[in-house]
């Protein structure tokens, strides 16, 4: 029994040893393999040899070093069919100015009635183009801020209507190879610092208590270009008329602004966003469908916000000759904005030469005790009044938040700029934002200060001021990313999409930065190569099982700048589709880590448009071709 205890002690020790030998060699194996994997911000992700590398800091007229080192495939997962894989074509080169959902040919399928077939008018899923629009021939990289304030290339703008049809008014002259923009206006010839210097004698411009303004019919948007050096952020719009290019001038001069029109739906801003109103000779009807239009700037105007209007018909005892109306129409004109505004409760500030200024009440106290006297418009019911995408225009006035005392700001008061980006928005004060605290805020704010500085780590473009101008973010959430970026000289649209689970736009405002919603389904209302960078968290898992990820990724690269830069993050599955579709749109890109290192479960993609634009016209051709710049 002995003698067979001593054999079996014995034949466990070969194992035993066996046993420990096995640990500690895959100890060692694990211990290597996060050495190697931890040495660098670049994901190898299929354990493929790859050193980090920074990119150097590039112009338009450097070729980019940038070959991918991750691919789909080196994540062993199931190869691209040869259809699947094969490029985007380039679209004809008559669609280099193609804006989706304003399309001219689409829009005169629509009633023509309060401009309804201005508007949003998108490709219906059998009617969407599968190629990348191409930049014109002799495109440019855009001149860098401010200088671009006053000059745009011919090249990429090649439309000369404007010098011509507006040349008495200083809007655009024609220079050589460029435009250049003087600063003037319909309104204000002398020029639009001038005539901010007037508006700002009637309200105060200077103390940061006005930092949002909307433009509404902005022409090139030389009013929110000139408000900018005031610290003041404006959204420009105008629809796409028979005024070609407006809005596509004001994008490549740097300047905040979307294609639009005040038709029959709401803006596409929450309430209570913007803290100023402008209308220079705007030809919007104010007085028209029961104020309908001025309802709608009521319902986006801050408590308190100013509307500033000049044109017809104010000061109509003047101008009237010279705009070839009669004396009773004018007057019927101001008589009928003047009607709406009071029934708004608006107060008239003052009427001074070609300037007149109203004021919205800062709560509606007043204004609910005098309805029994002006019965119209109503308060709306029941209603959200940041509901703002497809909405029709009611003719109701949107209710402000109750208060406890007449003298109290409705929604809570706002604090001047620039305290105002980091302090908490009154929205999230009065938990009126689903789930975000004061906490969850400061905590959001700075976390998006270590990731905009991990960003500008390893893309050194990004880290040099004045390198982007024109930034997009396509999940703005509380906008943090923008904040983070203030201080350059750079403008972000914060975009609010509309299936988000928590409408956070407000909240932007609320933060003096400025934004959109936007479904990523349907094309953004602006035109190619509006953008420089565009950045994106979370967007692809947001829209996963509603529509096509090559749709977003083509209404990206129409949006984008050839040159310009991507920053995606999202789940690591979601990174690798995003990056085999990312191969067929010919971008140069690559997957980097997350910030909190290699084995959290989100990715980045990286990647910059290739520099490329169309052929010279001719008859025969019209295909596109790569050159490099």
């Amino acid at each position: 029994m002995a003698w067979q205890n001593h054999l079996a002690s014995r034949a466990k020790r070969p194992n035993l040893y066996y046993l420990a030998t096995v640990v500690i060699l895959c100890s060692v194996f694990y211990i290597a393999g996060i050495w190697m994997n931890t040495r660098g911000g670049v994901a190898n992700l299929a354990g493929t040899e790859c050193a980090t590398t920074q990119l150097q800091n590039t112009t338009a007229a450097q070729a980019l070093d940038f070959e991918a080192h991750h691919s789909a495939v080196d994540l062993h997962l199931a190869p691209l069919s040869p259809a699947r894989a094969s490029p985007f074509p380039a679209c004809p080169v008559s669609l280099s100015e193609y804006t989706p959902c304003e399309d001219a040919k689409r829009s005169l399928k629509f009633d023509r009635e309060m401009l309804v077939y201005r508007e949003r008018h998108c490709p219906e899923s059998g009617e969407v183009l599968n190629c990348r629009v191409p930049a014109p021939k002799g495109y440019t990289t855009p001149f860098r801020w401010p200088e671009s304030r006053d000059s745009v290339w011919y090249a990429n703008v090649p439309h000369r209507e404007l010098t011509v049809e507006k040349a008495v008014q200083n809007w655009v002259r024609f220079e050589g190879k460029r435009f250049r923009f003087p600063g003037g206006g319909t309104m204000f010839p002398r020029g639009a610092d001038a005539y901010i210097d007037e508006i700002g004698k009637l309200i105060n411009l200077k103390d940061g208590s006005v930092r949002t303004a909307i433009d509404t019919g902005c022409g090139v948007a030389s009013w929110g270009a000139y408000l900018l050096s005031r610290n003041i952020l404006t959204v420009s719009f105008a629809p796409r008329d028979t005024h070609e290019a407006q809005v596509q001038f004001a994008l490549e001069r740097g300047v905040p602004a979307l294609i639009g029109v005040l038709a029959s739906i709401r803006l596409p801003y929450p309430s209570r966003a913007f803290d100023m109103a402008h209308c220079s000779r705007c030809l919007i009807p104010w007085g028209k469908y029961d104020g309908l239009y001025l309802i709608e700037v009521d319902r986006i105007l801050r408590p308190g916000g100013y509307w500033i209007l000049s044109g017809p018909p104010i000061n109509w005892k003047i101008h009237w000759k010279g705009w070839n109306r009669t004396v009773e129409d004018l007057r019927r004109e101001q008589s009928g904005i003047e009607a709406v505004a009071r029934n708004l409760c608006w107060k008239k500030l003052v009427q001074k030469d070609d300037l007149a200024v109203w004021q919205k009440p800062t709560n509606h106290v007043h204004c609910q005790l005098n309805r029994r006297v002006f019965k119209n418009p109503p308060f709306c019911q029941r209603k959200d009044p940041d509901q703002a995408w497809y909405t029709k225009l009611e003719k109701c006035i949107t209710p402000l938040p109750e208060v406890g005392h007449v003298k109290d700001i409705a929604g809570g008061m706002l604090t001047k700029w620039p305290e105002r980006l980091t302090s908490v928005p009154p929205r999230i004060m009065r938990g009126s934002v689903k789930g975000i605290t004061a906490k969850i805020f400061r905590e959001d704010t700075d976390e998006w200060k270590k990731r905009v500085a991990y960003y500008k780590g390893f893309d050194g473009n990004l880290a040099v001021p004045g390198r982007f101008r024109n930034i997009l973010d396509m999940n703005s959430h509380l906008g943090g990313f923008a904040a983070a970026l203030f201080k350059d000289p750079l403008w972000v649209m914060n975009i609010v999409p509309v299936e988000a689970e928590i409408n956070t736009l407000g909240v932007i405002y609320e933060r003096g930065l400025i934004g959109t919603y936007q479904n990523w389904c349907e094309a953004m209302s602006t035109y190619p190569r509006t953008y420089d960078f565009i950045h994106g968290d979370s967007v692809f898992t947001i829209y996963k099982d509603r529509c096509e990820m090559e749709n977003i990724l083509l209404e990206m690269d129409r949006i984008l700048r050839p040159g310009g830069t991507v920053i995606l993050r999202d789940d690591v599955d979601m990174v690798v589709k995003i990056q085999g579709i990312i191969q067929r749109l010919d971008w140069d890109s690559r997957i980097v880590d997350h910030e909190l290192g290699p084995h959290h479960t989100q990715k980045i993609v990286w990647a910059v448009k290739k520099y490329w634009t169309a052929p010279a016209a001719t008859d025969t051709d019209q295909t596109v071709s790569e050159t490099s710049s």
